[in-house]
């Protein structure tokens, strides 16, 4: 296991599987396809996500875990099938005959309202302090005022540990302390769902700690749903609600967490979890 493997809480994982499997979908994808040129990335995807489900995506570089989130954000654009959100479609608006069609970019920016989304690789505002990077899009986009957004940020910003670092910059802090930032900048948009995009792929391995103890404490404390892109199978084994595997552009197993480990049925996942566990 590696430097960023976590010590695993006490979960009632079926409990919260059966529970989120009654509910209406927060997130929905049919029969999605996305396509670069003669490659096709995601074929035919179908996946539901429940509200406050804590979803691990799994599998090899290029298989379509990553273009599932930015999909998602509407930083891609898909080729086929339909993308819902809160039971609201993503990629399609409704016309004055009540058709589907392709959504505007102000329609889409409205649905997508809902999500909020942490890279790999920050994507912090470099000329702005910690403060006035979780500030800026809660006055500019949601339409606080800067006293609102100021105490909004606060509290987030202690919420991360980062209290004592409000008037740093970006290039002042550890990767560790710049990811923690861009979770609060994230969570002051007030979001449904919370997007991770190997958040700690960037991190020295000793700096992973820190941000996944964030992450878990959303997880325990919110009732948000979570997608998370991760090589880290032990933070996944103990996050998760449920874990998807991804290969070729497919989902070709999933299932909750722990049998998912323990049993997976797949030759495919198999092998893949044997290499990632010699490799950790």
């Amino acid at each position: 296991m590696s430097d960023c493997a976590v010590i695993s809480s006490e979960r009632s994982v079926g409990a919260k599987v059966h529970g989120a499997a009654e509910a209406k979908p927060m997130v929905r994808f049919s029969n999605v396809t996305k396509r670069y040129g003669g490659l096709t990335v995601l074929d035919g995807l179908n996946l539901e996500i429940t509200p406050g489900e804590k979803v691990a995506l799994i599998g090899p570089s290029g298989s379509g875990k990553s273009t599932l989130l930015r999909m998602l954000m509407t930083l891609e654009s898909i080729d086929g099938g339909l993308i819902e959100v809160d039971g609201t479609p993503l990629t399609h608006e409704k016309n004055s005959v009540g058709e589907l069609i392709l959504a505007s970019e102000k329609y889409k920016r409205s649905v997508r309202s809902k999500i909020g989304m942490v890279f790999q690789s920050f994507n912090l505002f470099p000329n702005m302090t910690v403060l006035g990077n979780v500030m800026e899009a809660p006055v500019y986009v949601l339409g606080l005022t800067k006293d609102e957004a100021r105490e909004r940020a606060l509290q987030l910003l202690d919420m991360v540990g980062l209290s004592e670092k409000i008037q740093h910059y970006p290039a002042q802090l550890s990767g560790g302390q710049q990811q923690r930032v861009a979770i609060a900048r994230a969570l002051a948009m007030r979001p449904k769902i919370m997007l991770f995009d190997e958040v700690t792929s960037a991190l020295d391995p000793e700096l992973c700690g820190e941000v996944l103890n964030i992450i878990r404490q959303l997880g325990e404390q919110h009732s948000l749903t979570m997608l998370m892109v991760t090589h880290q199978m032990g933070f996944a084994r103990e996050f998760a609600d449920r874990v998807c595997f991804f290969s070729q552009g497919r989902i070709l197993e999933q299932g909750p967490s722990e049998e998912f480990f323990e049993h997976p049925k797949e030759k495919r996942t198999q092998a893949f979890l044997s290499a990632v566990t010699e490799a950790s």
